[in-house]
């Protein structure tokens, strides 16, 4: 009886571990919803932070976290240019790219079923009610800003009205200029909520981590679970 319920607690503790050693690696995610003005989300600083938010309420690692967001004209900046290295981890401890040119390449591991929320949940595609496939980005195939004609950020993520920002389908379906692309698939309609929604988005975007996991980070996870 001692040494099954020894074995019990090995694997007890070994499943832990496991789940433990999985949330640490976790370094990417999608929001779980918009912050709630559309696609003003206070810039880049305000969409970082609120990157961070969400992460923290979901007891993720404690990473820097950055919105995968281009933004446009003086002092513009390239999505890939802001999220690190790699490589990434979603919440079930699947890699989805092993660095920044695995991303912007025809490999990486970016799927509907791999695309998942900070808390681990899919996100609506096409063929769901409702569509919830596109995702702010601002960013061209290559993650880098648009340098064509007119508004591709919503006015550098200030905008809750006039403009438009390119989206990518993160189910890899649909229309557009380019239906399959993640981070490129077309411009949206306006920049509200209301706009986006119509158009088959909800004002989502994706989060990285610029640093990966370290050494420490199972024991954080044992620490906040009360392990």
């Amino acid at each position: 009886m001692k040494r099954s319920m020894g074995l019990a607690a090995v694997l007890l503790a070994f499943g832990a571990s496991a789940v433990a050693a999985q949330d640490a690696n976790i370094s990417f995610f999608i929001t779980s919803s918009n912050p709630g003005d559309g696609a003003d989300l206070g810039g880049l600083a305000g969409a970082d932070a609120y990157c961070e938010t969400l992460a923290d309420a979901a007891g993720l690692p404690d990473r820097t976290w950055r919105a995968y967001l281009s933004t446009t004209g003086g002092g513009g900046m390239n999505a890939r240019d802001r999220i690190g290295d790699g490589p990434w981890y979603n919440h079930g401890g699947t890699m989805i790219a092993r660095d920044v040119e695995h991303l912007h390449s025809n490999g990486p591991n970016l799927t509907k079923a791999t695309i998942l929320t900070e808390n681990g949940d899919e996100v609506n595609g096409r063929g769901d009610q409702p569509n919830q496939h596109d995702i702010l980005t601002g960013s061209l195939m290559n993650g880098m800003a648009s340098g064509a004609d007119g508004d591709t950020t919503c006015s550098d993520w200030t905008s809750s009205g006039e403009g438009s920002a390119l989206v990518g389908h993160h189910d890899r379906v649909g229309g557009g200029q380019n239906p399959t692309s993640w981070n490129e698939a077309h411009g949206s309609r306006g920049c509200s909520l209301e706009d986006l929604r119509g158009t088959g988005g909800d004002g989502r975007f994706y989060c990285f981590a610029t640093d990966g996991p370290s050494g420490g980070d199972v024991l954080l996870q044992f620490a906040r679970r009360g392990r």
